[in-house]
């Protein structure tokens, strides 16, 4: 069985590059890309990942939205024995599997994925939605 995050909204597969990406490394870490703020001449990019940096995330979404709705580090996936779990960061507006939130303000939360569980990053109305695929090769 192999793993994807299928994009459900323009905005994840802007992010994703296509409709759906491989899970190939665990875990597999989801986070923002870079900092909006709003400034007098409109929003601003203060703040980008270094390209010599090693990387925090195997996923970048790219987030300008006001506010901002996906942490720099927000969720990542992780696989076992028993199956895969799905662990938030300690983001600041938690990511929902199913329609349940988890974690939030820093805090933190794990659930197990299935197959066509719904992961959104931010608040439920984030415009970062994916869905958990395990298919056979």
């Amino acid at each position: 069985m192999t793993a994807y995050l299928e994009s459900l909204t323009p905005e994840a597969e802007v992010s994703v590059g296509g409709e759906r990406i491989e899970l190939t490394i665990f875990p597999y870490r989801v986070g923002r890309e870079s900092r909006l703020v709003a400034s007098a001449d409109g929003m601003k990019l203060m703040e980008r990942r270094k390209t010599s940096a090693s990387p925090s995330n195997e996923l970048y979404l790219i987030d300008e939205g006001r506010p901002l709705t996906v942490s720099r580090a927000h969720f990542q996936i992780e696989r076992s024995a028993e199956g895969y779990v799905m662990r938030d960061r300690g983001s600041a507006l938690g990511t929902y599997v199913g329609g349940t939130r988890i974690g939030g303000r820093d805090m933190g939360g794990a659930c197990q994925l299935v197959s066509g569980d719904v992961i959104v990053a931010g608040t439920s109305e984030s415009p970062f939605a994916f869905r958990f695929l395990e298919l056979a090769e």
